[in-house]
């Protein structure tokens, strides 16, 4: 019997990561554990798992319930951070003790705990603006703003455990992951999630910039699987190894909007406003070392999840819908 710790187990990409984890391990004996401190996940997220997992409401800046969430555990994942570019130039203090010192202290507690690894939740905007596409993970990482910045020293965190203590770590880059759950009326929600809740009401959304940077937009099944199976390898395959996660696919955020506003029947243009600071101009993603490293490949394409999301979107906020 093996026993999987979620952080962030109540957000986005957590609740579905631990639904997943609960449907495929579970059913073998294997215990699920989450924490999370919902200060940007959700209750109701976990509605279809709380009475399966054992659940911890704890901070990871908490160093002493870290650790007692640590004990016993086998397999980590690590989710939990405070997301958003904009958020951490706003408020850079605040989500480094989130996503800098919270890592150090779960790394901490699982060194004490002897958790055997860790995939932990790294960002493509490590990349930042520097020229060269499909981004690769040999390229020197150019962060811009403190968010990546933070995610980074986490990537560097979790190599140097693994080879200074042994605890078989890999890093997981995320490409712009959207879909169901995924907060849509936050000043710091994601491009997707936003645009659709402003159409369904009818409101003009905002492109900052031109419209035609472009995204690796990713759906959440494509990351639940990446995570899993980077678990599930041999250690030599991804230990102390870094792992671009997205579908090697460039969209510009004009076309997004184009395609959100036709499954909508959105006849309004956008409106256009100056790009944000901190922001990248673009992003585009080789997947071929997780290919090769623990057989991912994309599960859900950029279009069908633009579906599935805005069917989501229409069911849990009916009401906007109706007007």
């Amino acid at each position: 019997m093996a026993r999987y710790l979620v952080t962030g187990c109540a957000g986005f990409i957590g609740s579905h990561l631990t639904e997943k984890l609960v449907e495929t391990f579970a059913p073998n004996g294997d215990v699920i554990r989450g924490l999370d401190n919902f200060e940007t996940g959700k209750r109701e997220n976990l509605t279809n798992v709380l009475d399966r997992i054992e659940f911890r409401e704890c901070d990871l800046r908490d160093d002493a319930a870290v650790a007692d969430a640590c004990r016993g555990v086998d397999y980590i994942f690590h989710v939990a951070a405070l997301p958003s570019v904009p958020r951490s130039v706003k408020d850079p203090r605040t989500s480094h003790t989130a996503n800098v010192d919270g890592t150090f202290n779960l790394l901490e507690g699982a060194r004490a705990a002897g958790v055997r690894r860790i995939v932990y939740s790294a960002s493509s905007s490590a990349y930042g603006n520097q020229p060269g596409f499909p981004r690769v993970e040999t390229m020197v990482p150019m962060p811009i703003a403190p968010y990546p910045v933070q995610k980074l020293a986490g990537e560097f965190y979790m190599k140097s455990y693994w080879q200074i203590y042994g605890i078989e770590t890999a890093c997981l880059r995320y490409f712009n992951i959207f879909g169901p759950r995924q907060v849509p009326d936050s000043p710091y929600s994601g491009v997707m999630a936003k645009f659709t809740l402003m159409m369904m009401r009818g409101e003009r959304p905002t492109i900052f910039g031109d419209g035609e940077q472009g995204r690796d937009f990713t759906y959440i099944d494509n990351a639940v699987s990446a995570n899993i199976l980077a678990m599930t390898v041999p250690a030599e395959k991804i230990a102390g190894r870094v792992f671009n996660v997205a579908c090697g696919e460039r969209h510009s955020i004009n076309k997004t909007f184009r395609i959100l506003a036709e499954l909508l029947d959105f006849k309004e243009q956008p409106i256009y406003g100056p790009p944000r600071t901190g922001d990248i101009r673009d992003s585009l993603a080789d997947i071929s070392a997780a290919r090769d490293a623990f057989g991912y490949s994309v599960a859900v394409s950029f279009e069908e999840g633009l579906r599935r999301t805005v069917e989501w979107y229409k069911q849990q906020y009916a009401e906007v819908a109706a007007g």
